[in-house]
């Protein structure tokens, strides 16, 4: 069984740092992409970052140049590194996977930025 568990969230003040990380278990498969979306509350779920088996990556456009994903591929464990925060940022962080072209989805872990 397929798990991810995110971990690493926590409450900042703007402009500090945290360091997401998802830890994936029961995979059997190649993994064809992994990443991370946020969802604010009353918002919509947002892709934050992503990045494929090949090594390409995708960025939120407000997030380019302060997040950074990458990932342990002896592990399965995917990181985001999240630099220069800024309250907008608070939300809860979901990791994902994608398997054999099947989405598997972590619990989610809460980042809240104080201004």
């Amino acid at each position: 069984q397929v798990q991810l568990v995110e971990s690493g969230g926590g409450l900042v003040q703007a402009g500090g740092s945290l360091r997401l990380s998802c830890l994936t278990s029961g995979i059997t498969s190649s993994i064809n992409a992994m990443g991370w979306y946020r969802q604010a509350p009353g918002k919509q779920r947002e892709l934050v970052a992503s990045l494929t088996s090949g090594g390409y990556t995708n960025y939120a456009d407000s997030v380019k140049g302060r997040f950074t994903i990458s990932r342990d591929n002896v592990n399965n464990t995917v990181y985001l590194q999240m630099n220069s925060l800024r309250p907008e940022d608070t939300a809860v962080y979901y990791c994902y996977a994608v398997i054999r072209y099947r989405t598997y989805w972590g619990q989610g872990t809460q980042v809240t930025v104080s201004s």
